[in-house]
């Protein structure tokens, strides 16, 4: 290594100079980075024992690492298995078919349709019917649970783009208002795939506290607990940091033990505002939890 390539680039006056003897340096450090590994790589194949204990001492420090300790966390809780037994989503846990009314709020816009046409084909037991400018919420929940409906979704927006979902679990609630963002439709994710008329297998990862038990199986209840595996569609809702992304996916299995994925969309980030006992009612409801500022004391503090 010459001289100048051991200066700090910074020092150099010369901008064609600095620039050259900054990328030599990183090429240098890139190959050095590169020796190291390899060699690394060598010696835990000859003693397996480095690499466990490699992996587990290189444990990354993220904020979901490192959040706070909350007491209403989910564990081997007999308490909570039992009132699973009892709630008001344990006859879907038995086998009862779902049944899934989707509208949007009142005169929305072509944006509005175009998402719930969508969002419908996710869940094998929806429907979508237009909502007419005379029906309140409370009145659709009427006719929804007269008509057999388990669970009513509501479509909302703002300036003429979908903003957020309203979860109804009828009859008797609860009701769960999301803020919604973060909308990729099948015809903006590239390579997407065509979705098929086959009951999607579900993945619910990282709702870890009762609040996020409690949401978990609101999205569990939504779906058949009959998976068609020969279609090989898998729903994944994702909890990281409060937010909820939805993906969904096909995969393929290749010579044994590579997995291929196929995104077939849509795909959106759920944000949860608000946890309501029974349905919906904002003059009188009781609510069981609430999002407020003061609540975010800490970049480490989740909720779900």
């Amino acid at each position: 290594m010459t001289p100048s390539s051991r200066k700090n680039p910074s020092e150099i006056a010369n901008k064609a100079k600095r620039q050259e003897v900054f990328h030599r340096q990183k090429s240098e450090k890139g190959r050095e980075k590169l020796a190291r590994r390899l060699k690394q790589k060598k010696l835990e194949k000859d003693n397996p024992e480095l690499k466990e204990e490699r992996l587990a001492k290189n444990q990354p420090k993220t904020l979901e690492t490192l959040r706070e300790f909350d007491e209403t966390v989910v564990g081997e809780d007999e308490e909570v298995f039992a009132d699973e037994e009892t709630d008001e989503f344990a006859q879907y846990f038995s086998g009862q078919t779902p049944k899934i009314l989707v509208t949007t709020s009142k005169r929305p816009s072509a944006n509005v349709y175009e998402f719930a046409e969508e969002f419908v084909s996710i869940f094998p037991d929806a429907q979508f019917v237009k909502r007419g400018s005379q029906f309140d919420v409370k009145k659709i929940v009427e006719l929804a649970i007269k008509r057999d409906y388990t669970d009513l979704i509501i479509v909302n927006e703002d300036r003429k783009t979908p903003n957020a979902l309203t979860h109804i679990h009828l009859p008797s609630g609860p009701t769960a208002h999301y803020k919604l963002s973060s909308i990729r439709l099948n015809k903006e994710i590239r390579g997407h795939g065509r979705v098929g008329p086959q009951k999607p297998e579900l993945i619910l990862n990282n709702f870890n506290t009762r609040l996020g038990h409690t949401v978990g199986r609101m999205f569990a209840a939504l779906f058949p607990h009959v998976p068609e595996f020969q279609g090989r569609q898998v729903a994944t809702f994702h909890n990281q940091r409060d937010f909820i992304f939805f993906r969904r996916h096909r995969y393929i299995f290749r010579d044994g033990e590579r997995c291929d994925l196929q995104e077939l969309g849509p795909r959106f980030t759920l944000k949860l505002r608000s946890l309501q006992k029974g349905t919906f009612d904002t003059k009188y409801g009781e609510y069981e939890w609430v999002h407020k500022p003061e609540l975010e004391t800490s970049r480490r503090k989740f909720f779900l």
